[in-house]
């Protein structure tokens, strides 16, 4: 599987910006989907995720703010990110997930180079 992300870019505190992942290599609409962030020096965690019938989950730093959405004629997925803040500055990529059971998620595909979002106070 492999995963294109775009849409980065620099912006002030506050302001939005809405990211995209072409995925390739799978059967887009059957998959669960999930972006992450990592941070200089920390691991990748991730931020928001979107199961093949369209259902949601947010950490915690993410909700109120960003929302993940998915076009499965486009095989892409979005991030659409609100009023973002210094702390959201980070390299943001895409997966798709495995389930692993229990709720557990495993990413499987390619992470690709990611998209760099960088954040000015």
């Amino acid at each position: 599987v492999q995963l294109q992300a775009s849409g980065g870019g620099l912006v002030q505190a506050g302001g939005s910006l809405r990211l995209s992942c072409v995925v390739s290599g799978t059967i887009f609409s059957v998959n669960t989907l999930a972006w992450y962030r990592q941070h200089p020096g920390r691991q990748r965690e991730q931020v928001a995720l979107i199961t093949n019938r369209g259902g949601t989950d947010y950490a915690d730093s993410a909700k109120g703010r960003f929302t993940i959405s998915r076009d499965n004629a486009k095989s892409t997925v979005y991030l659409q990110m609100n009023d973002l803040k210094p702390e959201d500055t980070a390299v943001y990529y895409c997966n798709a997930l495995q389930s692993m059971g229990g709720g557990n998620w495993h990413p499987y595909g390619e992470w690709g180079q990611g998209t760099l979002v960088t954040v000015s106070s």
